[in-house]
């Protein structure tokens, strides 16, 4: 049984809609690094974990690489650690925006890609519809 606040990877898994080796290799490579550990030895994550898994899937479709991925997380880490300095903070926030502007013109580039292929899946419907016509 979990601690009260932890979850089990399976709940993780569902949660995120990840799988458990996804999970287990974001844990390797560093990026969720479960929060604690039961007694058992089993990886025990919070919700700021489910939260995190969730911000890298959300990552993925947009083609980040990993190198990048973690550099996103440890930027938000540091914003988020009250140590930061006023410095660092607005270094951070001006590669939050670096951030944004990569994922606005990555979103562009998914749009057009998504109305060429909606464009071709029109098309073929109508060479279908012709060549289903009676003659």
């Amino acid at each position: 049984m979990p601690e009260p606040g932890h979850m089990q990877i399976g709940e993780v898994a569902e949660r995120t809609g990840l799988s458990l080796r996804t999970i287990r290799y974001y844990g390797e490579v560093g990026l969720v690094v479960p929060s604690a550990r039961s007694r058992g030895g089993f990886r025990l994550y919070t919700q700021e974990d489910v939260d995190r898994l969730n911000l890298i899937k959300r990552m993925k479709p947009l083609e980040f690489s990993l190198e990048e991925t973690r550099e996103l997380l440890e930027t938000l880490d540091r914003l988020g650690a009250e140590q930061t300095s006023v410095q660092d903070r607005e270094a951070l926030s001006e590669r939050l925006d670096a951030f944004e502007a990569a994922i606005v013109a990555r979103c562009q580039a998914l749009q057009k890609q998504l109305a060429m292929a909606e464009e071709f899946a029109g098309r073929l419907r109508e060479q279908r519809a012709r060549a289903d016509a009676p003659t």
